[in-house]
């Protein structure tokens, strides 16, 4: 006996210094791989050997701070709302301890105490019935919508601009950047953690994806005053051709969670259609665009052009011949017609003309310039059945007077910015739509009775609003209407009249440069006496 109490003693002690051999192996392999990299050759972002200005790291440095900033925010909310659950718990905890020893007093009071609960809850899902979320909303007229206001990561594009804002900035009061970063947060979350029955869960596979917030593309928002506030969320992987689409409401309360789906719009055509009558140098300029945008990039595009009477037409037929021998695209139909112009006519033989399967029409101008972003955003926002996309295009004033200070005006590519003295969002606007055109002719058209200048697009638009479908207004940064003189002939009717002097006028500058040439001669009279008044000193 003792020598096999000796056998044994001696086993368990070669056991523990084998473990222990083996803890020292796996703690020398943990700390190999943790081991921090040294940063001692580490550089700033950008190309190696290549020099940057002082102004271009300030810049970058500010970017960051801000960018840790929202994140310390975030973080900083998170802790609160843990802090406050944790109380809710702590809560929670006590009435059921309080629940437990007066269980003997009845079910009535278990029922009182739940009744306030189940009554705010009732009334938050009764907040998003009542919003147009989930089915549109029948309104009176074109001014009873409220209009989005689109946003990403570092800017927002706003409609109410007054004498203060401007079209495109970064959102400086803290409320409003704090809102914006809890949605995207709020976003994420509903990514990242899908319930079961989410249909976005569904679609994803059995591989994960972790998403961030740089993969973030934009949003939309809303506030209905009596209701509370409709966030539209568009998140992508820079290799994947779905957008995840979240859809969130605040009834002035929590986030809820309302609709989340994937959608693949990596083949989704879109038919864009231009009516024309003349005008053949800004057609030019249009297909130079068209080519860049929609032959190189995107190439998911049909072109349908709608050419009125017989002067210029040949010239529009060179061009579009020229186009396809050297881009090799062939997906365009020139329709003329030997009639008076009219927008609305030209827009329903186009919409008409497409004898395939349902397809996305995008109603265009030939002095529209749009980008390959604003192609996603038309294909993101238009549903068969469902809603239509009614964008708030940005209107350049005329470069004359914008840029009087150049000898020439720059290129219009250098043109496309968005500022208070370059140009505004035209919300008085309806001629630039993205709608199926199952819905399209579900409405009944345009009204053909509308001959000349403007009025169509109002009938059509308002045609949407008076129905069942949901009507997405915002204002969208890739997609800018360029300037050109406009001609108010006398055939036009006192209303189309009228509407066109007013766009005329809203078309050439802002209100500081129209007050410049108002008061041209008071301000050269001005100059020429202190020209005067300085020579006079000088002299004596």
């Amino acid at each position: 006996m003792p020598r096999r109490g000796l056998y044994l003693q001696g086993r368990t002690r070669w056991l523990f210094v084998g473990l222990a051999l083996v803890f020292s192996l796996m703690l020398l392999t943990y700390l190999l791989e943790c081991a921090p990299t040294p940063e001692g050759n580490g550089s700033l972002p950008g190309i190696a050997g290549e020099m940057y200005s002082k102004e271009y790291y300030q810049a970058l440095l500010q970017e960051q701070e801000e960018h840790y900033k929202s994140r310390a925010t975030s973080l900083k909310r998170q802790i609160a709302q843990l802090k406050q659950e944790l109380q809710e718990m702590s809560e929670k905890l006590r009435l059921a301890h309080e629940k437990k020893q007066s269980a003997g007093n009845g079910a009535g009071h278990q029922g009182t105490k739940e009744q306030p609960s189940n009554d705010l809850l009732e009334f938050l899902h009764s907040q998003i019935d009542k919003a147009e979320v989930v089915v549109g909303a029948k309104l009176p007229s074109e001014y009873a919508v409220v209009p989005f206001e689109s946003f990403n990561t570092m800017k927002v594009y706003q409609l109410e601009m007054g004498l203060t804002r401007h079209p495109e900035e970064k959102p400086i009061r803290k409320d409003r950047r704090d809102e914006l970063v809890e949605v995207i947060e709020a976003g994420l979350e509903v990514i990242n953690n899908p319930d079961e029955d989410d249909e976005d869960q569904e679609n994803r596979g059995s591989e994960k994806l972790i998403f961030s917030d740089t993969d973030f593309v934009e949003g939309y928002y809303r506030t209905e005053r009596d209701k509370g506030s409709h966030y539209e969320l568009f998140y992508k992987k820079p290799e994947s051709g779905s957008y995840h689409h979240i859809t969130l409401f605040r009834p002035f309360g929590p986030l809820m969670k309302v609709k989340v789906e994937t959608q693949d719009i990596s083949r989704t055509i879109i038919n864009i259609i231009v009516p024309l009558s003349g005008r053949t140098e800004a057609f030019a300029q249009f297909i130079d665009n068209y080519k860049d945008v929609c032959i190189q990039q995107d190439k998911r595009t049909y072109l349908t052009v709608v050419y009125f009477g017989e002067k210029g037409l040949s010239e529009v037929q060179d061009i579009l011949k020229n186009i396809a021998r050297e881009t090799n695209f062939h997906n365009y139909t020139l329709i003329p017609l030997k009639e008076e112009f009219s927008r609305g006519r030209g827009l329903e033989v186009g919409a008409r003309a497409w004898d395939k399967s349902d397809v996305l029409l995008f109603f265009c101008d030939v002095d529209i310039y749009f980008t390959p972003g604003f192609l996603d955003t038309c294909r993101l926002n238009a549903e068969a059945g469902k809603k239509v996309f009614y964008p708030v295009v940005f209107s350049l004033y005329n470069p004359a007077i914008v840029y009087a200070n150049l000898e020439v005006p720059p290129p219009v590519e250098q043109q496309l910015v968005h500022k208070k003295d370059s140009g505004f969002w035209r919300d008085f606007g309806f001629g630039m739509t993205c709608q199926y055109k199952s819905d399209f002719l579900t409405i009944g058209g345009f009204d053909l009775e509308v001959r000349g200048w403007g009025g169509e697009d109002v009938h059509l638009y308002r045609k949407y609003l008076h129905g069942d479908l949901i009507v997405i207004r915002t204002p969208v940064p890739g997609l800018f209407h360029l300037w050109h003189e406009k001609h108010c002939v006398d055939e036009l009717t006192p209303e189309q009249y009228r509407m066109c002097i007013q766009s005329k006028a809203m078309n050439e500058a802002s209100h500081p440069h129209l007050g410049m040439l108002v008061f041209r001669e008071e301000i050269e009279a001005h100059l020429r006496k202190q020209a005067f008044r300085t020579n006079n000193e000088s002299e004596a």
